[in-house]
């Protein structure tokens, strides 16, 4: 007589070379509410911290974590339990006049005003880099994970100034890669939503669900939140099931991992 069928639970397995990489994005000590939303979220569906945050220095001036020492205490403490910290600009604002036309296109479109380091010259990112980068390091008492541009943009000057600012990581929409040798670790594109309008909302979740059923065959899934998705329920649900998704058949990972086992 047949044996009876095992449960899904108990037959779908993790592949060890599967992974699955998340992160919270603009924190500091103006997210610190809707941060502290999406950390009980990301550790609920990935069964503990296993995910990373992008730290902005200074968010539209208005926010300086150097200014903050009960915020910079959770912070480090946010990295003590293992949780990845990228330095995520300075500003997070695109202060920057574009000449150029295709950087004009994509500061309008493809972000809120927040394409910070499009248009940015090397020295100026540089110079960002390099003080984002000691601020960050010196209030987690560790080595940052990385840099990551708001916005995922990324113009010359900042693109000359990465492989001076001495950073293991990198990411942008479509790849991560290594700042030190610009080797491509990952590729794919980064499943992320939208709160600031309707139109960006409905498309987001559409897209969302189009990679829930498509992006599976990657071997590396990235999963980005925003502090602005707390305040859409439709969001926080996509985000949601999202993350159940990938979790039975990748492994909640570390960005470090993949310089270590590309």
């Amino acid at each position: 007589m047949p044996s009876p069928p095992q449960r899904l639970s108990q037959t779908v397995r993790k592949p060890q070379n599967k992974r699955l990489l998340a992160s919270i994005h603009d924190v500091g000590p103006g997210s610190e509410l809707a941060v502290l939303q999406l950390v009980d979220l990301l550790e609920r569906r990935l069964g503990g911290p296993n995910f990373a945050m992008l730290v902005v220095p200074d968010h539209w001036g208005r926010h300086p974590l150097k200014a903050d020492r009960a915020f910079q205490a959770r912070l480090r403490a946010w990295s003590d339990r293992g949780i990845e910290m990228f330095v995520h600009g300075w500003f997070h604002k695109d202060m920057t006049e574009h000449a150029d036309a295709a950087a004009r296109f994509k500061a309008k479109h493809m972000t809120a005003g927040e394409g910070e380091f499009l248009g940015l010259d090397d020295a100026t990112a540089l110079a960002r880099m390099l003080e984002g980068k000691a601020l960050v390091e010196d209030v987690i008492g560790r080595e940052s994970a990385g840099f990551i541009a708001p916005a995922w943009l990324y113009g010359e000057g900042a693109r000359t100034a990465l492989r001076k600012a001495d950073f293991a990581l990198c990411e942008d929409h479509w790849r991560v890669w290594d700042a030190s040798t610009d080797a491509v670790l990952a590729k794919g594109p980064v499943i992320t939503w939208a709160s600031r309008s309707t139109m960006r909302t409905a498309s987001s979740l559409a897209f969302a669900g189009l990679a829930r059923a498509a992006l599976g065959v990657l071997s590396t899934v990235r999963i980005a939140v925003h502090p602005g998705d707390v305040t859409k329920t439709s969001l926080l649900d996509s985000i949601d099931a999202t993350l159940k998704r990938f979790a039975v058949t990748h492994r909640p990972a570390r960005y470090a991992e993949l310089r270590a086992n590309p």
